[in-house]
């Protein structure tokens, strides 16, 4: 059945990963860049354009320093408020759902607000 299998063949499902344990363990080991913040992205745009009076208004720009991806999210001039919260409680939460998301991916992230 297995007939051009190599170890370690991404296609294939090793004896010991039957159990469903270890699928997709190394898939984006090693990525690093904007290429690999997308679930980050897509978590960050979701949450702000949930919290934003206008959500058109919400953009996130992605940019690389050092090893870290950093977000740049930018609202509307009513909406900078609602993102940041009361003492900055709701931008400390989103910053820690992106941090989240961002470690599934295998990056380090940091969310910017712009103004």
């Amino acid at each position: 059945m297995h007939d051009d299998y190599e170890a370690g063949d991404i296609n294939t499902i090793d004896a010991d990963d039957r159990d469903g344990d270890n699928l997709g363990d190394e898939v984006n080991e090693g990525s690093s860049g904007t290429e690999g913040a997308e679930t980050a992205t897509a978590v960050l745009e979701f949450i702000a354009k949930s919290l934003a009076e206008d959500p058109s208004a919400v953009s996130v720009e992605v940019s690389e320093r050092h090893d870290k991806v950093v977000l740049s999210l930018s609202v509307g001039p009513n909406d900078m408020g609602r993102i940041i919260g009361r003492r900055g409680r709701t931008a400390q939460a989103i910053r820690a759902l992106v941090g989240a998301a961002g470690a599934r991916d295998g990056v380090n992230t940091s969310v910017d607000i712009v103004d």
